[in-house]
């Protein structure tokens, strides 16, 4: 039997380039390179001043991970920027619009050092107006695969009508976007024991999709969106939604019950327990569950195929997580497996 393609629709990418960019400008500190880490100014990457954030080489060259990538198991990669390069907290738009800009093109150039193996996402400056045309550039002029985008930009939530050209170009384009949390829910009472990874981002992905819901954008425009980390603590939610949307008048804002609209939103498996991945699947079912490991912070999945392979699941089930679900969302015509190499015409 052919063994499946795999696809990790959750990894992220510094470029070098775009690093060197913001040091020029003040706006990184590079000297930690060599130990792994790099500093970015909190107007960029909204955490505090001088937090060693990890930069593991994969993250800017495509050989270091090509190499991660044969010894997980993975076929393809999908990858987009961090949060903390996302400008979510930003005060300046020019700056937002700037990083994210020339984040794009760092990042396309980046994936095309791997053609078949690497994929890139692009980003937008949510919350600003203009954020559906650099969505468009990402998908039209730099080739990328999809949007990948934060849960909060320039002060403004997702559901904001500012944002709804980009979420209707999105549902035009049946464009596949990856929603990963870009800050926390009041940070101050997650100021220790790194709790804002922890347990900030799962809460932020809840609130985020619950406007989402409420603010009837997946009920007007149904977008393909998948969620990081499996949703955080949204499946466990579904009940208490549907009971406030049955109950509740000022929450009975759409058609559909916030449970269906819901169960038809796409999950990663990087939740790290596979009792709580068996029972996504069960919620949502194997066909909206798509393998995502976090690659390559601290809080990865090392084993993404020892993953899946402890659920037990049947090989059409199991098939479909590891990328048939992912090859068809991203347009993956061909599965390269066998190419393992960095791009002749573009190698350093």
């Amino acid at each position: 039997m052919t063994a499946p393609l795999v696809v990790d629709v959750h990894a992220h990418a510094m470029p070098m380039p775009l690093l060197r960019r913001l040091a020029a400008r003040g706006l990184a500190d590079l000297s930690g390179v060599s130990r792994g880490v790099v500093v970015l100014d909190p107007a960029v990457s909204g955490v505090g001043p001088d937090t060693p954030l990890p930069l593991d080489a994969a993250q800017y060259d495509p050989a270091s991970r090509l190499s991660a990538m044969d010894a997980a198991g993975v076929d393809v990669r999908v990858v987009s920027l961090p949060p903390f390069l996302l400008c979510s907290t930003a005060g300046d738009p020019r700056l937002a619009r700037d990083v994210i800009g020339h984040g794009n093109d760092e990042l396309a150039a980046y994936a095309a050092r791997a053609p078949g193996r690497l994929l890139a996402l692009g980003s937008v400056p949510l919350g600003l107006p203009g954020a559906a045309e650099e969505a468009r550039r990402c998908l039209d002029r730099l080739g990328m695969a999809g949007l990948a985008l934060g849960t909060r930009g320039a002060g403004r939530e997702l559901d904001d009508p500012v944002n709804d050209e980009l979420w209707a170009l999105l549902a035009e384009r049946r464009a596949f976007a990856f929603l990963h949390p870009s800050g926390v829910p009041d940070p101050h009472r997650q100021r220790d024991y790194w709790l804002p990874q922890l347990v900030g981002y799962p809460m932020e992905t809840a609130l985020a999709v619950a406007r989402l819901v409420f603010g009837g954008v997946l009920e007007r425009f149904a977008p393909r969106i998948c969620l990081a980390h499996g949703g955080g603590c949204l499946p466990s939610l579904r009940g208490r939604l549907d009971l406030g949307w049955s109950r509740k008048p000022v929450a009975r804002t759409t058609v559909l019950p916030p449970g269906e609209l819901i169960g038809r939103l796409y999950y990663d498996t990087a939740v790290f327990s596979a009792t709580a991945l068996r029972r996504l699947v069960a919620d949502v079912g194997a066909g909206h569950v798509l393998l995502g490991t976090d690659d390559p912070f601290e809080l990865a999945d090392r084993d993404p195929l020892g993953t899946v392979a402890a659920l037990a699941l049947g090989p059409g089930d199991a098939a479909a997580i590891l990328g048939g679900t992912a090859a068809a969302l991203l347009a993956i015509d061909t599965p390269i497996p066998g190419n393992r190499t960095l791009d002749k015409e573009t190698r350093p």
